[in-house]
């Protein structure tokens, strides 16, 4: 490692320090707080892990908040187990799907549990109290057309209450919903295990 000399650390404050009040600059244009359309979509992995990070940090400041998953089962997860477990006085949590369309088999079925996931939804994102909304691979109920995008859409610009924060994830997010979005990150799929014949564990996946 290089050693610095005095001029070097000097150059480097002035550099800090000039980076610093531009920063300051922008920062203090920044002024307005109101409740983001938030959506999490692309092949990678980390939609929903990135979204329950949302949910846990509402918490942990006393938010309350809920937690709609559109096409999970009942199977047992981490987040949704201490939740549950912990913190069901602060946000609710439906689990409203029965699994992938290629495991239930029963397309009556899923637009049926996709709508009444929708219903609930809209009942927890209208509460004001609510400060943090999880809609969690409602992109994928989309998709298949469980769900007109359209009612989506202009639900979100209608009827939501200004100060909420409401989160959609899942693969194959629909344009409509991105053009509505304030935030969107797609996740990039580099590599994963699943293509070396490992499975889904507990801790990463659930």
């Amino acid at each position: 490692m290089t050693q610095e000399t005095p001029d070097d650390l000097t150059r480097h404050a002035t550099k800090m320090a000039k980076k610093k009040a531009a920063r300051d600059k922008i920062m203090a244009t920044k002024t307005d707080k109101r409740g983001l359309i938030i959506v999490h979509t692309g092949k990678g992995k980390g939609k929903s892990s990135a979204a329950f990070g949302m949910i846990f940090r509402c918490i942990a400041h006393d938010m309350k908040c809920a937690v709609v998953q559109f096409i999970k089962g009942g199977m047992s997860t981490g987040e949704r187990d201490l939740i549950l477990g912990k913190f069901s006085d602060i946000c609710e949590f439906h689990t409203m799907g029965e699994g992938f369309t290629w495991e239930t088999q029963d397309k009556s079925r899923d637009i049926e549990m996709a709508q009444a996931a929708w219903a609930k939804a809209k009942e927890l994102i209208r509460d004001p109290s609510n400060h943090m909304v999880l809609l969690d691979e409602i992109n994928i109920a989309l998709r298949y057309d469980y769900i007109d995008i359209n009612e989506v859409v202009t639900f979100l610009a209608e009827e939501k209450p200004d100060m909420t924060h409401v989160v959609l994830t899942g693969r194959n997010a629909k344009d409509e919903l991105i053009e509505i979005a304030d935030l969107v990150t797609e996740m990039e799929l580099i590599k994963h295990p699943f293509r070396s014949g490992i499975k889904a564990q507990i801790g990463v996946e659930f």
